[in-house]
C-alpha cells in the first residue's frame, strides 16, 4: 500500500498522507468535543483531581487525546507512566508501573514498587510537581487491577492527590463502574469526559482540515453530497472516515480522476464490508477486496 499511497500523494498534490491510520497529534482535529476533552484531561492533572475518566466508542479519538496529553506532559516535564495493554494481572500491572516510571527497585516486587513510587511522588510534590498514570483500554481491566488503581488514588498530601490517574475506555467502562464492587472507585472519579461520533458538519470540517494539513488547502475531491454520504455510511466514526477517505483517494487515483464519486464510495464500502443503518445488500467484489476493517489505532483511535 505504501507505493500507491505515495503515488496518489503526487497526483493530488499532497505533502503527507491525510488519512493515515495512526494517532498523530499533528493531525488533531479541533472539534468542540475534542478540545473540551483535552482541556479536561489537562485540568485534571494540573488541579490534582486524582481520577479522570475519558470514554468514547471505538474509533472516536481516545488514543489521540492521550497522545496529545502525553505531548503536554513532556513539555511540562511531568513524570508519567502509560499503560496501553490493559489485559494484565496485578503482578504485571506493578511491573509496568515500575518500568514506565523508571523506579529504582525490583520491579517484580509489588512492595518495592509501591515504596519506590511513594518516594518518587513525595519528591515530586516537594518540588511542586505531580505524576500521572495513564491507562488506555480501561474497560478490559480486571476487577483486581481496578482495585489496585483505586488504592493508588489514596496517595495524597495536604495539597491534593500525589498521583493523577487517567482512565480511558469504551462506553462499557462506564457501565462497568456501575457494578456494586466498584462503587468506591466510582465515587473517586471527579472528572468525566466523553467523545461522540461526528455530525455531518463536523465530518465535512474534519475531512477539509486533514486535507489542508496534508497540503490541499481547498479540497475539491469530495463534494458536499458525497461527504454527507460518507458521514452516513461511517456513522461519523473518525477512524472509519479515515479508512474510507484513504481508499477513495486511492480509487480516484486508479481512475485518473481528481474527484471521488458515489460509485467509488460503493466500491470502497464493499471492500471494507461496511454496514450502516438502512444499507441495502450489495453483491459482487470491489476492486481492492479485502477483509473487514480491523480495530487498529487511528488519528482518532482508541
Amino acid at each position: 500500500m505504501s507505493q500507491p499511497t505515495s503515488l496518489y500523494r503526487a497526483f493530488f498534490g499532497l505533502s503527507d498522507d491525510p488519512f493515515n491510520l495512526s494517532p498523530d497529534p499533528a493531525f488533531l482535529f479541533h472539534s468542540r468535543q475534542h478540545d473540551e476533552a483535552l482541556s479536561n484531561l489537562i485540568y485534571g492533572v494540573q488541579a490534582r483531581k486524582g481520577f479522570v475518566v475519558l470514554t468514547g466508542e471505538v474509533g472516536t479519538g481516545k488514543t489521540t487525546m492521550l497522545e496529545c496529553l502525553r505531548d503536554h506532559l513532556y513539555e511540562q516535564a511531568v513524570e508519567f507512566a502509560y499503560i496501553f495493554n490493559s489485559r494484565i494481572d496485578t503482578k504485571q500491572f506493578f511491573e509496568l508501573i515500575g518500568y514506565d516510571f523508571d523506579l529504582r527497585c525490583d520491579h517484580h516486587s509489588k512492595t518495592e514498587v509501591l515504596m519506590a513510587l511513594n518516594e518518587m511522588l513525595l519528591a515530586q510534590a516537594e518540588r511542586g510537581g505531580t505524576a500521572v498514570l495513564i491507562v488506555d483500554e480501561a474497560h478490559n481491566l480486571e476487577w483486581e487491577v481496578l482495585e489496585e488503581i483505586r488504592l493508588l488514588g489514596n496517595l495524597e498530601n495536604r495539597r491534593g492527590k500525589l498521583l493523577q490517574i487517567i482512565l480511558a475506555g469504551q462506553p462499557e467502562f462506564d457501565r462497568k463502574l456501575d457494578a456494586p464492587n466498584l462503587r468506591q472507585l466510582k465515587q473517586r472519579i471527579v472528572l468525566r469526559t466523553g467523545l461522540c461520533p461526528f455530525s455531518e458538519a463536523e465530518t465535512a470540517d474534519y475531512i477539509q482540515t486533514r486535507l489542508a494539513k496534508a497540503g490541499m488547502t481547498e479540497q475539491t475531491v469530495f463534494s458536499p453530497e458525497l461527504i454527507a454520504d460518507i458521514q452516513r455510511r461511517t456513522q461519523g466514526i473518525p477512524r472509519v472516515i479515515n479508512a474510507v477517505c484513504d481508499n477513495l483517494l486511492l480509487t480516484a487515483f486508479a481512475d485518473a480522476s481528481k474527484v471521488a464519486t458515489v460509485e467509488m464510495l460503493d466500491v470502497v464500502c464493499d471492500d471494507m464490508r461496511l454496514e450502516w443503518p438502512g444499507r441495502r445488500p450489495r453483491g459482487g467484489q470491489g476492486r481492492y477486496a479485502g477483509g473487514p476493517l480491523e480495530e487498529s489505532p487511528t488519528s482518532f483511535g482508541g
